[in-house]
């Protein structure tokens, strides 16, 4: 298997203004926790909250540019928000090969996101498998 139990990754994000535009633009959720500052604040957020959504195309990424193989692909994926993202909020996104099967080439990641107040935004597991 090209990956190894126990290896680690690491990548810095940040969800500027291109990705929260892009978001909106592609998928038209305009709802108003996410676009509106006064109805976030009124439900007790600081600034209106990120879509969710933002992470998993992070997650994309990872799978598909920082890994050191292209031929992968996402069996699943779990992701538990634990709390809010704010726009330019720069996320430290850490995963590392939990598990392994190489009788299927299946490799399952733990990972977060953990934002630069030290809280965990985001964790879960993604399972891929090697296409060798």
């Amino acid at each position: 298997m090209i990956l190894q139990l126990n290896q680690k990754f690491e990548h810095q994000f940040q969800v500027d203004d291109k990705i929260y535009n892009g978001f909106i633009s592609t998928f038209e959720d305009k709802n108003a926790l996410h676009t509106s500052e006064e109805f976030a604040r009124n439900k007790g957020f600081k600034s209106k909250v990120m879509h969710g959504n933002i992470l998993n195309g992070f997650l994309s990424f990872f799978i598909g540019e920082l890994l050191p193989t292209e031929d992968v692909m996402i069996l699943s994926q779990n992701i538990n928000f634990k709390n809010p993202v704010y726009l330019n909020d720069i996320l430290n996104f850490e995963a590392v090969v939990e598990e392994q099967s190489e009788a299927v080439q299946v490799n399952t990641f733990k990972f977060k996101f953990i934002n630069t107040e030290n809280k965990t935004v985001a964790a879960g597991r993604i399972q891929i498998k090697e296409l060798t």
